[in-house]
């Protein structure tokens, strides 16, 4: 029997799918055996092609991987629910940057779409990247919610980094008010990278959502000091070439609005949106870019990874 007659018999049974299956699942399972330490090593290299140093940590994706191995702290769990982060804004004092919340659903079944705003953004609260706008006045794939979701509220986003604060959320479908300006513009966004509870950069993403809500896979991105200078700075993203982007009138206030969310972490990141002038919460993100990013010149790398304390 020729090579291509065994390949068709295969698959007309179905054990090319299944051996393919098998051939995943068992290296799912020897990754997911691994301590976090070599998973660390393991993915870091795998994504960077550079050895990581644990034993003394430098550069800022280095320290990234030794907080994410070595910190567990409550709190961050609590704040990397997207639902429950709430509660913490509130705590803050900053309950007016917090999104009109239209409901919270453990199933998709639970939703009832008769019943939502014309217009709204469905997200999960347990991971990252799982988007969608509805919009009663356009065709939407329901059947494609369906499947994203549910699958989506099955996984554990811990395996996807080894991230501790994202292990065992009770995963929930989160429905909000849709962020746009008065022209109709997705916002951009603005991240602030906070170090020992102190604002030092923006990381400014531009067309990053797309018309449908799900994360674009090409964006820009550029670095910026607090005075919002632009600086000589790339990460992992290509430099945003277009119209110069002009400092919020209220960007002081974006600050510290980060400065007070930071307060209790050696790092995080802290997404804040301005749409027409209004401050809005976005969420807290604690290990950027899962701690493989790429980070030029390699000078800022360390400089940056100075900024976090570690023990």
């Amino acid at each position: 029997m020729s090579l291509l007659a065994i390949k068709q018999y295969l698959s007309e049974h179905g054990i090319t799918k299944y051996l393919y299956e098998w051939k995943y699942n068992r290296k799912e399972n020897k990754i997911n055996r691994m301590t976090d330490e070599e998973y660390a090593c393991w993915k870091y290299n795998l994504r960077t092609g550079k050895e990581l140093n644990l034993e003394n940590p430098q550069s800022y994706d280095e320290r990234i991987w030794y907080l994410k191995i070595n910190v567990r702290d409550p709190l961050q769990k609590k704040c990397t629910d997207k639902y429950r982060v709430r509660e913490y804004v509130e705590e803050c004092g900053l309950s007016h940057i917090l999104n009109e919340l239209y409901g919270v659903y453990d199933s998709v079944e639970e939703i009832d779409f008769d019943k939502l705003p014309d217009r709204c953004f469905l997200k999960c609260n347990h991971r990252s990247g799982e988007n969608m706008i509805f919009d009663r006045s356009k065709p939407f794939d329901y059947e494609k919610f369906q499947k994203k979701f549910s699958e989506s509220l099955k996984t554990d986003y811990y395996w996807a980094g080894r991230e501790w604060n994202y292990h065992n959320i009770a995963p929930k479908i989160i429905c909000e008010k849709v962020l746009e300006d008065k022209n109709g513009k997705l916002p951009l966004d603005y991240k602030i990278m906070c170090f020992a509870g102190e604002p030092k950069l923006l990381f400014l993403d531009i067309g990053v959502a797309t018309k449908e809500g799900d994360h674009a896979e090409e964006y820009y991105r550029n670095i910026y000091d607090l005075d919002f200078n632009l600086l000589p700075v790339k990460e992992t993203r290509e430099n945003y070439l277009g119209p110069e982007i002009v400092k919020p009138e209220n960007w002081d206030k974006m600050v510290e609005y980060a400065r007070i969310l930071s307060k209790p972490f050696r790092h995080c990141r802290i997404d804040l949106y301005n749409v027409d002038g209004k401050i809005y919460f976005g969420e807290i993100t604690f290990h950027h870019g899962g701690g493989c990013n790429d980070i030029q010149p390699e000078e800022w790398a360390i400089k940056m990874g100075q900024w976090i304390p570690i023990d």
